[in-house]
């Protein structure tokens, strides 16, 4: 039987939409993986099997098992196929029926105990979903919700999707962070005392929108300085935030509690940072530079 399920790979800063199409058939017993994806996809295979054992669901151990990573010309990393590829199978198996299974999109890392992980990207990827619902990590409820324009469900495990699903249960009530009005406490340009020709050149550049350049001895305060900046900028429009907030989400970088970035981010790359960590790249996977992450400095 032949099943096609929703998902989505990160490439860049960006989400790409991907068809997993499972086919569980006669054969040689194995598991076949194509569509270029990279080494964490490959591995899938054992997570996905692990997985599906560990929720007590029957895994095709005598058929062969063909997963195509649809459109096959674009490269796939990362392992937020995997929660995709075992409902894939599932289907494929008839242990759920095809519908609902099919209107979803789906993201998620499946642990080897059948849990259901987080991955980076969350909110890129989930904005190229295709699907009527989403369903997500639990710990990505929050991140999910920011970027998705249908409705987002969270699962803690493989098994309780598989009960929603096949057995028609509810939704779990799966626990989100708690959601703060406004970004922690920035470093306040108030507290710093002196310095009244830096703390002039600091707000001119702010209201301004200029380049600014310190230079100065070791301990002299330039990176303090340059810290407590950011608290005298304007917040970032809806745009700029959800723009800021989905790189730094690609990348892999902490989001504040409130969910989305409201205002303009600090980065401090080192002075021996490589190219690509400051420009972004990478030999496999495109990932976010430090210039990229500062994404929303710009006025």
């Amino acid at each position: 039987m032949l099943a096609a399920i929703s998902s989505a790979s990160l490439l860049g800063a960006g989400g790409h939409a991907v068809t997993v199409e499972v086919h569980v058939g006669k054969g040689l017993p194995g598991y076949q993986l194509v569509g270029m994806p990279d080494a964490a996809c490959r591995e899938s295979r054992d997570r996905v099997r692990a997985a599906v054992m560990s929720s007590e669901l029957t895994w095709p151990a005598t058929d062969r098992i063909t997963v195509n990573l649809a459109p096959s010309g674009e490269r796939k990393g990362g392992s937020g196929l995997d929660l995709a590829i075992a409902v894939g199978v599932l289907v494929a198996t008839e242990q759920i029926p095809p519908h609902p299974a099919q209107r979803f999109g789906y993201l998620g890392e499946l642990g080897l105990d059948g849990s259901v992980r987080a991955v980076p990207g969350v909110a890129p990827m989930v904005s190229v979903l295709s699907g009527d619902e989403v369903v997500v990590p639990a710990a990505s409820q929050l991140e999910a919700g920011i970027a998705a324009t249908t409705p987002v469900h969270a699962v803690n495990t493989l098994r309780e999707l598989a009960d929603v699903l096949g057995n028609g249960e509810p939704w779990p009530d799966a626990p989100s962070p708690p959601v703060a009005d406004h970004e922690e406490t920035q470093p306040d340009l108030a507290d710093v005392n002196g310095q009244p020709v830096a703390r002039a050149a600091l707000e001119v550049a702010a209201a301004g929108g200029h380049h600014l350049l310190m230079v100065g001895p070791p301990g002299a305060g330039k990176t303090m300085l340059a810290n407590r900046i950011v608290g005298i900028l304007p917040e970032l429009d809806r745009r700029r935030s959800l723009e800021a907030t989905m790189v730094h989400s690609a990348a892999g970088v902490k989001l504040p509690s409130c969910g989305m970035l409201r205002r303009p981010p600090f980065r401090a790359p080192h002075h021996t940072c490589t190219v690509v960590s400051l420009i972004g790249g990478g030999a496999a996977t495109l990932r976010p530079g430090e210039v990229s992450i500062a994404h929303g400095n710009e006025r």
